[in-house]
């Protein structure tokens, strides 16, 4: 059976933890840094909290981004994705899918719920 020891996943899960800066919430997904954070992007927050990597259920590793509440949301449309960027490097670090669609209108504020990334065991 193929292993990984958890250094391995930390390492990469650790990037999230102490480069990310900035959770976009876009219209559909982001493949660049400047797709989430200028062209698809409706919500941005720089209050993005992610925690150190930790045991995933059903084994692996993963790190928890914290809930936000204080998203300012720069256009009108419908939200799809998320895209964690680090600014000081313009990286795109992660993207993924909501896990509902929403309706946003410009000058509000929005609130994402905490959710996780993780990488999987080996199989």
């Amino acid at each position: 059976m193929a292993t990984l020891n958890d250094r391995v996943f930390d390492n990469g899960l650790t990037v999230l933890d102490t480069e990310a800066n900035r959770i976009d919430v876009t219209s559909q997904e982001a493949t660049t840094y400047t797709e989430a954070t200028s062209t698809y992007t409706l919500v941005s927050s720089t209050s993005l909290s992610i925690g150190a990597p930790a045991d995933r259920s059903g084994g692996g590793r993963e790190v928890t981004a914290a809930a936000i509440s204080d998203g300012s949301i720069s256009g009108s449309g419908t939200v799809t994705h998320y895209a964690i960027v680090d600014t000081s490097n313009s990286r795109l670090l992660a993207t993924g899918s909501l896990s509902a669609s929403q309706s946003v209108t410009s000058g509000n504020t929005f609130s994402l719920a905490s959710f996780t990334i993780g990488i999987p065991d080996p199989s």
